[in-house]
């Protein structure tokens, strides 16, 4: 069985959750609490049971996590007439978000605004040396191209298949 790229980044969540459960019943299964002399309780599941399936789990994070780097590093998406690799493309949409971010803090100022508080006598104003509007067209465009990019990446993690079976899983 074979699994989107886009099943496989949701599955790698889901590993990394099943572990932490596994890491959870391995602690509660691990001990007994029993009076002295009285005969333990069964146990449905034992330490070695619970680890085996931990080992499981981490071999299959370990096949997936490779089957995502080399499609990630593999396949492309065009962007701005350019074909950026997916792994070159995701981090130009984490940048593209981080500078809206950056420009929308400019935009946000006043172009120009008096300083309270500085001299007494003497009225001082604080001058901004940019347009806040030019900035705010600058968030808009690359808001909307890290949108476009993300929204290229998403349906191309739909259309690569990789090896792996993850009906264990789902």
């Amino acid at each position: 069985m074979n699994i989107t790229l886009a099943e496989g980044i949701k599955l790698k969540s889901i590993l990394s959750k099943q572990l932490r459960e596994l890491e959870t019943e391995a602690q509660r299964v691990a001990f007994i609490t029993v009076e002295k002399g009285a005969p333990r309780p069964i146990i449905s599941r034992t330490l070695k049971d619970v680890e085996a399936e931990m080992e499981q789990v981490r071999l299959d994070q370990r096949k997936l996590d490779y089957l995502i780097y080399v499609a990630n590093s593999t396949n492309t998406v065009e962007f701005e007439d350019k074909q950026l690799s997916l792994v070159e493309a995701i981090e130009l949409a984490i940048q593209l978000r981080a500078k809206s971010s950056y420009y929308k803090q400019f935009s946000l100022a006043s172009k120009e605004e008096i300083q309270y508080g500085f001299a007494e006598s003497t009225t001082i104003y604080r001058v901004a040396l940019f347009d806040p509007e030019e900035y705010r067209l600058k968030a808009q465009q690359a808001e909307k191209a890290a949108h476009q990019l993300s929204n290229r990446i998403n349906m191309k993690n739909y259309t690569i298949v990789l090896d792996f079976d993850g009906a264990n899983y789902f």
